[in-house]
């Protein structure tokens, strides 16, 4: 089957079902994409920054507030 979604002429509405239908139905075949190794490394070295107090968490909010502030 071959879908085309004229994303210009969807409204906002129908832009966020068709993410949902098409998030819904990768992960139905999650296992069929495995994460590359470099995620694991990735993973591995952010743990390591909040053990080591290198990094933190910060709430969502705060977060995208920063990335704002950064691309300005």
């Amino acid at each position: 089957m071959n879908t085309v979604l004229d994303m210009g002429r969807l409204t906002q509405t129908e832009k966020l079902r068709a993410m949902e239908e098409l998030w819904e139905d990768l992960t139905r075949s999650a296992d069929d994409y495995p994460s590359p190794e470099w995620h694991g490394a990735v993973l591995r070295d952010r743990e390591e920054a909040l053990k080591t107090g290198k990094d933190e968490f910060v709430p969502w909010e705060d977060a995208k507030r920063i990335l704002r502030e950064k691309t300005r």
